[in-house]
């Protein structure tokens, strides 16, 4: 028998004390994980995906040929210079909205969606991540150059213009911000979050190293078959290495310095190197 506070007994038909540390909140359904994964990636990747497939085609149905086409990663957006600069810097901004959507479903329930992604640890675990970061960038770059120019020499690759900016002070700082903003949003989508959530609905890790490396390729397709290829052998290594180390900021760092390479190097490179390297 309960006791109230005055000591006496409660009245027969008095409900039970509501206790908030006993209430139990059930997780979300595979079902709505699933709806989740669609919602948040057809606001981000997934969407960039479908653009690129049908862009894919374009190529193809287009009088010039592939190898003759070009695409521009960075164009400009206004001739006015301070519209531009403004615009530029939405775009950034606006790009890593999706990114926060998914920390906040991955926070979902109380728990840190950092510290599900591997963001988090002793200072010595950082420079670790910074090691393997600087690694990863050297060994898929290399090999990725060479599969351009491959890819270019075929005649498959369409010539990617890295900047349409106009030549103002405030251009490198750009192509630097969305460099870093291009690192952030794939590799949180593409890697954290959508093996994380596969995860969670039930796939084993071939599926999902299958499903990250795809979705990776599908929004490069727009380049050609053949960086879209390379681009899925590049999801399957960084997936695979998230899953085996559960460490996401590896993987933001080597994506970063490869797209900071790609973006301000012609900016910085003489223009003769890049003609003998059959850049431009």
């Amino acid at each position: 028998m309960k006791i109230t506070a005055t000591g006496a007994p409660p009245p027969p038909d008095a409900p039970e004390p509501f206790s908030v540390s006993a209430a139990v909140v059930p997780g979300p359904s595979r079902r709505r994980l699933r709806a989740e994964i669609l919602i948040v990636l057809g606001l981000s990747l997934g969407q960039s995906g479908v653009y690129a497939i049908v862009r894919f085609i374009e190529l193809y149905t287009k009088k010039t040929p592939v190898g003759n086409q070009t695409t521009t990663l960075h164009p400009s957006a206004s001739s006015v210079n301070y519209i531009d600069l403004t615009i530029q810097i939405l775009r950034i901004g606006f790009e890593l909205v999706p990114v926060v959507l998914a920390l906040f479903l991955l926070s979902a329930g109380g728990g840190s969606a950092l510290h599900r992604l591997g963001l988090g640890g002793p200072a010595r675990q950082w420079w670790k991540d910074v090691a393997v970061g600087a690694g990863l960038a050297a060994a898929i770059g290399v090999p990725g150059l060479g599969l351009y120019l491959a890819g270019r020499a075929l005649g498959q690759s369409v010539r990617v213009d890295v900047s349409g900016l106009p030549s103002q002070w405030w251009a490198a700082a750009i192509l630097l911000g969305a460099a870093a903003a291009a690192a952030i949003l794939e590799e949180f989508v593409v890697v954290g979050y959508l093996t994380t959530r596969l995860r969670d609905v039930g796939w084993g890790i071939p599926a999902v190293l299958l499903a990250s490396a795809l979705l990776r390729g599908s929004y490069h397709l727009y380049q050609g078959w053949p960086m879209a290829v390379g681009n899925v052998v590049m999801g399957v290594v960084f997936a695979y290495l998230y899953t085996r180390r559960g460490r996401l900021f590896p993987l933001v760092l080597a994506h970063f310095l490869l797209d900071f390479t790609a973006f301000v190097g012609p900016e910085v490179v003489p223009h003769s190197w890049l003609a003998a390297l059959g850049l431009v």
